[in-house]
């Protein structure tokens, strides 16, 4: 009977609980409404009920305040921003330029438009305002003016209302003279591009070449895939009209676009296209069409594309003779598919221009299975992509080599080694008994000795007091995998400024900047490194029922999935990873243990720390083969790792990795992977045995989950 009763009164607990709750859901519904009704009725309670042109009206009033260009040094680096532009200052070496960007924390967006110039030799930021700057915005783009050009032009760019619930696209055009730091807005004759963001420019000859881009309005975008040239001679935009038939690129954002010797080359991209859920592997629409002629509403979905094609434009500018102001013509010509591309494709990788080749960072993979529902896996490798011969190759940074420290004076704690080093020590051991001598007369006792060191000499006080300059931290490892960080190559030395990754749903902006010398990779050297900033949430009402609402459903939940959710918390909150601190026995071990019974733990605890100690021993830092995993299947999952092993052994050795063809490089990575595996076969071996006898098929280490991330509201394009 008491039994019986617990039971109703559980039974009337829960449906309380349920009444509370569904009372909640009808209130929440019932203000969203009452929100969407003042929308309608005009009512001016909400920041995105703004008049953006008067805003930007009222921001250049404010700006033209400023009667001269002035430059104020910094005590910190620029605040932090996404979606800005970065660049080498072409007519200063010593020179970096960073412009523009946005900020949104959750609550509200902020846009920028100061420029900031870093002086690489002094490690210092300095901000240049201007009484004739562009409007804040964020994903333009600017590139140089030409091949012997001291300007950079921009173009274009977006800005929002706060809750960014409202976009402005730009489409003015503006130069800025690298020399006084001096913008300028360009006035063209004719026609001009439509206003845009997420596009690229780049250079050829006197040519400025725009191509792609998206508009965005609400909860819409329209990607575009029109070319555009400006002649810097005839202050003229021109829009080729290539041929019908001509294959050209799809439309598409978040490209790569490098200059090339006869025109452009262009690489990668992202869009949102319309695809049928029953459609072939080619995305081929299927079914029957509806009434109006198009396809239901029920037969397609929105989806993100990641563009792996590559294409060159080709620019042939008007014979000598033609009249002035004559347009050059322009042709699209389809490339293969780069060799040895990055796999799995990726996009928002940014790539720079050096010498010939795009060096290329970062990026983000989406496995999208609706379009509110994302899963994302960011990456922190290099790669240099070969424009000539189509072919991308890894680049991983040197360890400094430890096994001739103390030999030749290579130990000295940073002194110079060598002939050189011993060179130097003689002749300031010289220079001391030289000094001995003249002050002690030439034979003085050890009392005269003690006297003559306390005595300072002007040559060895030039070796003391070096030039202050600043240290800055290296690492072996590179950034933290991120998106759309900002490139810049200046001196042979590649600077990665920011980025973004998406981490449960928002936007995580790095607030850090890097330099690799691209000569020597011979480490990462940490400029500056800040902490992020908070996350401000836009309604604590709603908040707070989701939180309920969470604990409401915490309790019906049973204990499997809250080790779902343990996994999801582990994967979002991801870290760095290099091949060298991949998981690799910790996972097998804790699954292991999670089937194992607390006396079979308790007998194993002498095996584990023996295991765990001789795990510390044979740890080279190369990757490590999984249980079950045949040589073939190890290598697929390695094969990036091993080949950048492999190039780096092969420059130790001076050989110059484009020496050899894409197959052997992977042949001698394979072998390299393959040996690997033989050497842990034994200890493979047993843990198979142990993980079979616990009921264990697969192990995936919680390092290779939370490589990426989770999802986040940038999914929804890839600037």
């Amino acid at each position: 009977m008491a039994k019986a009763k617990g039971k109703k009164g559980k039974s009337e607990s829960k449906q309380a609980k349920l009444a509370e709750k569904k009372q909640k859901q009808e209130k929440k519904a019932d203000k969203k409404s009452k929100s969407k009704a003042s929308k309608n009725n005009g009512d001016v309670d909400s920041d995105d009920d703004v008049d953006l042109d008067a805003v930007l009206e009222e921001m250049r009033l404010q700006q033209e305040q400023h009667h001269r260009i002035t430059e104020t040094v910094l005590d910190a680096p620029p605040p932090v921003s996404s979606y800005a532009s970065f660049l080498a200052n072409p007519v200063n070496s010593n020179q970096l330029l960073l412009f523009g960007g946005e900020l949104y924390d959750g609550a509200r967006a902020s846009f920028f438009n100061k420029l900031y110039v870093y002086y690489i030799d002094k490690d210092e930021w300095r901000s240049i305002t201007s009484p004739n700057a562009p409007l804040p915005r964020s994903s333009h783009a600017w590139c140089r003016g030409g091949n012997d050009s001291k300007s950079i032009y921009l173009f274009g760019g977006e800005f929002s209302s706060p809750k960014q619930g409202t976009f402005y696209h730009y489409s003015d055009f503006w130069k800025l003279d690298c020399s006084t730091k001096e913008w300028t807005r360009v006035e063209t004759k004719g026609k001009s591009p439509p206003a845009r963001s997420g596009h690229r420019l780049t250079y050829y000859k006197q040519y400025i070449i725009l191509f792609g881009g998206f508009q965005e309005t609400t909860g819409d975008h329209k990607y575009l895939g029109d070319v555009w040239i400006y002649d810097t001679t005839s202050f003229v935009w021109h829009t080729p009209s290539l041929p019908p038939a001509q294959l050209k690129p799809d439309p598409r954002s978040s490209f790569t676009f490098l200059p090339h010797d006869q025109g452009a080359v262009l690489y990668g991209g992202f869009s949102r296209v319309k695809v049928n859920p029953g459609a072939g592997k080619g995305g081929q629409q299927s079914g029957k069409k509806s009434k109006g002629g198009g396809y239901g509403a029920k037969m397609t979905k929105v989806v993100g594309m990641i563009h792996t094609d590559c294409f060159f434009l080709r620019v042939t500018p008007p014979p000598s003779d033609a009249p002035q102001g004559a347009l050059p013509t322009v042709r699209w010509e389809r490339r293969k598919k780069p060799a040895n591309a990055p796999n799995p494709p990726r996009t928002g990788a940014a790539m720079a221009f050096h010498k010939g080749r795009g060096i290329m960072f970062g990026g983000v993979h989406d496995h999208e299975e609706t379009e509110e529902d994302v899963d994302s896996d960011f990456f922190n490798q290099l790669f240099a992509w070969n424009i000539e011969r189509n072919r991308f190759f890894p680049l991983g940074l040197r360890k400094p080599r430890t096994n001739n420290a103390g030999k030749k004076g290579g130990g000295g704690g940073g002194e110079r080694g060598g002939r050189r080093g011993n060179r130097q020590a003689n002749e300031e051991e010289l220079l001391r008994s030289l000094a001995k001598l003249t002050a002690g007369g030439g034979g003085g006792g050890d009392n005269d000795d003690d006297d003559v060191m306390d005595i300072d000499l002007p040559g060895e006080q030039e070796p003391d007091e070096p030039p202050a300059r600043k240290e800055f931290p290296v690492s072996n490892e590179l950034p933290h995998a991120r998106f759309n960080a900002q490139l810049a190559v200046q001196d042979d030395v590649l600077y990665i400024y920011g980025g973004i990754m998406d981490k449960g749903g928002r936007d995580v902006v790095f607030d850090d900047m890097y330099a690799i010398d691209l000569g020597k990779l011979d480490g990462c050297k940490e400029i500056f490194n800040r902490p992020l900033p908070d996350w401000i949430d836009e309604d604590d009402d709603d908040e707070d029922d989701d939180e309920e609402d969470h604990s409401d459903s915490e309790e019906e939940e049973d204990e499997g999935e809250d080790e779902e959710m343990e996994g999801g918390v582990e994967k979002n909150n991801s870290k760095p990873f290099t091949p060298s601190k991949r998981g690799r026995k910790a996972p097998a071990s804790s699954a292991a243990d999670a089937e194992s019974t607390p006396s079979e733990r308790e007998d194993g605890e002498a095996e584990t720390a023996a295991a765990e100690e001789q795990e510390e021993v044979v740890d080279d830092g190369l990757p490590h083969p999984r249980p079950f995993e045949s040589r073939r299947d190890f290598f697929q999952r390695t094969s990036n790792e091993w080949q950048e092993i492999l190039m780096t052994n092969l420059r130790w050795k001076n050989i110059q990795p484009e020496t050899l063809s894409i197959k052997e490089i992977k042949s001698k990575a394979f072998e390299l992977s393959e040996e690997k595996w033989w050497d842990c076969r034994e200890e493979i071996t047993a843990m198979e045995d142990e993980q079979e006898a616990a009921g264990i098929g697969e192990v995936v280490s919680l390092a290779d989950r939370a490589e990426g991330g989770g999802h986040g509201g940038g999914a929804a394009r890839r600037r």
